[in-house]
């Protein structure tokens, strides 16, 4: 059982190239796994079925058929313990599953149920444009937004479109349709964190007339504060982050809070340097409890 050359939308995958021809391309549209194996007759049977679907929905979805013999990583990483098993993945992350051969009916409707919704996919096209159309993509964003007001990821990818053009005032207001919910996803607290900053980097700074001035006053907290933020805003994010600890180990009420805030915000922004950010979130700890 071999993936079909004449079909653009059956493809095989093994453990070297799950990642780059599975995963990344969920990002891009549904990926449907079909993990089979030559000895196992009901994924002999449910192959075809799938093949056939995949040429029926003609790009709406790519079945990826991985033989468990030639993928004993991925199928370890995907917890198969039999098969057939098919598994639907989007963005890179799974969203259902089914073991055992299924009727075609019911396989169909699992396979309509896993593809994205109208507004969905108005996301994914304004995500494949922003590099290229930033207009034409939030278009789409703002499109989706009205379709499906429930669906927080089109004014996620809105706000994110909004920074990435330094339109700071366009950008709040989505966040604050966001808030309005109550809460906040990971990927809009870490946008929230970014507006933030580009905020106080749009604020005019001299940074040597910052340090000056708490080295004058060393007891006036909103110099320091002001001071962290203009040495956020040129990546001096240690010394940031030192200084806002400084304000917050004062412990003086008015000050404490907008200085816990902004270093959280930095927290969100420093993925990309634990060591920094596990520091002083300690530091942090320890100077509040």
């Amino acid at each position: 059982m071999h993936a079909d050359e004449t079909s653009p939308w059956i493809i095989e995958a093994d453990d070297a190239t799950f990642q780059e021809r599975v995963v990344e391309r969920s990002r891009e549209l549904p990926i449907v796994i079909d993990f089979w194996a030559t000895w196992c007759q009901p994924c002999r049977m449910l192959g075809p079925i799938l093949e056939n679907l995949a040429r029926d929905f003609d790009g709406k979805f790519l079945l990826a058929k991985v033989d468990t013999e030639k993928a004993p990583n991925i199928a370890a990483a995907f917890n198969v313990q039999s098969i057939p098993a098919v598994y639907g993945l989007r963005e890179g992350q799974l969203l259902d599953f089914f073991v055992g051969l299924l009727p075609e009916p019911q396989i169909r409707s699992w396979l309509e149920r896993l593809l994205p919704s109208p507004a969905e996919q108005l996301v994914v096209e304004g995500k494949s444009l922003a590099a290229q159309d930033p207009a034409a993509a939030e278009a789409k964003f703002r499109d989706a937004a009205s379709l499906d007001g429930n669906l927080a990821e089109a004014r996620i990818a809105l706000l994110e479109l909004l920074l990435d053009q330094l339109r700071t005032e366009d950008a709040a207001n989505v966040l604050d349709e966001l808030e309005k919910r109550g809460y906040l996803e990971p990927a809009a607290e870490k946008l929230k964190a970014r507006l933030h900053l580009t905020a106080q980097a749009d604020k005019p700074h001299d940074l040597e007339a910052l340090r000056q001035a708490v080295l004058t006053s060393p007891g006036d907290l909103q110099a320091k504060l002001d001071l962290a933020g203009a040495l956020a805003t040129e990546r001096q994010f240690s010394d940031a982050l030192e200084t806002a600890l400084a304000v917050v180990s004062s412990g003086k009420k008015d000050f404490v809070e907008p200085a816990r805030a902004f270093m959280v915000d930095l927290f969100r922004l420093l993925e990309d340097q634990p060591e920094l950010v596990t520091e002083f979130r300690r530091r942090l700890s320890t100077a509040l409890y």
